[in-house]
């Protein structure tokens, strides 16, 4: 029996199972053992370990956590804790970054990676706010911690900033980070990337009575094909933020002709095994690389 030990923590929805237990079977393939379904909910920090039904987690050859709709603060907590001393992922620091996206889009303008434009103001600087919508025609307002499209608004006018700026003061923001809106045909690129390497691409379109393309906000999948400028600037964002497997949001921006990053994600979806009938078939790709990925660190632990 191997002396390498993994901790996996997948979802469950959408075939999230059937994914996990692939994943089991090819890592016991390489003499690898794992405990699946460690969630941090559960654990408890006594003293110079991280306990979960008496498993110290601290002491597991690596740890991946793969869940994105029910991490909580506490969660988070603990998985920054463990990101101290055992190989992570992805890491902590990659995973906090990407999920707050002033940061993240801050870091890749930096790098001279394009994203849509944006500003981050401080919550009494309203008239700062009504300058920008003068100036940008149309911005969207986006939670720097959210996920799936939830809470993003699109500002058109004057009187629907007016409407909105009661509700954030009221949930107490301190900032507000609002992005200019990208004239696009509605439909983004989706590239996933493990370890450096590209693993599949797909596009996602919003429906008719929606700008959002995500899934989560009534988006639909379709088979696309990426080209070589998508798939460089894809690696090209995994590796500025340090993400081991990303997922890359891409736009086409009409207006400066130019391929625009809207969103690194570091918990990317597996197709669904409805997606999977339409065509998109990345799923063995992606477990085997992602396999190779846990081998590759735990052994050079």
């Amino acid at each position: 029996m191997s002396d390498k030990t993994v901790g996996l923590w997948l979802y469950k929805n959408g075939g999230g199972d059937k994914i996990q237990q692939t994943l089991v079977n090819k890592l016991k393939d390489r003499n690898i053992n794992t405990i699946t379904d460690i969630n941090l909910r559960g654990a408890i920090a006594k003293n110079e370990h991280i306990l979960y039904n008496d498993i110290k987690l601290d002491e597991l050859d690596l740890f991946f956590s793969y869940n994105a709709g029910e991490q909580t603060q506490y969660q988070m907590y603990l998985y920054k804790a463990l990101d101290h001393v055992i190989p992570m992922i992805n890491t902590f620091k990659a995973l906090e970054l990407t999920e707050d996206k002033f940061h993240t889009s801050f870091l890749l303008r930096q790098q001279g990676v394009q994203t849509a434009d944006y500003k981050l103001c401080h919550r009494d600087d309203t008239h700062h706010l009504k300058s920008i919508m003068e100036q940008w025609d149309k911005m969207v307002y986006k939670p720097t911690d959210g996920w799936g499209g939830v809470g993003l608004t699109k500002i058109e006018n004057q009187e629907t900033l007016d409407m909105l700026m009661p509700f954030l003061n009221q949930i107490d923001l301190r900032y507000f980070y609002v992005e200019k809106f990208i004239n696009y045909d509605n439909t983004d690129y989706r590239i996933d990337i493990v370890d450096g390497k590209f693993i599949a691409c797909y596009g996602r379109k919003a429906n008719k009575n929606s700008w959002k393309t995500n899934i989560t906000s009534g988006g639909s999948v379709f088979l696309r094909e990426p080209n070589d400028e998508l798939v460089n600037l894809a690696i090209k964002a995994a590796k500025i933020t340090g993400l081991d497997i990303a997922g890359i949001d891409i736009l086409y921006d009409k207006v400066k002709e130019e391929y625009i990053v809207l969103e690194v994600n570091g918990i990317p979806a597996f197709a669904t095994p409805q997606q999977e009938k339409l065509g998109l078939d990345f799923n063995e790709k992606k477990i085997s690389a992602i396999v190779d990925l846990i081998d590759r660190k735990v052994n050079k632990k």
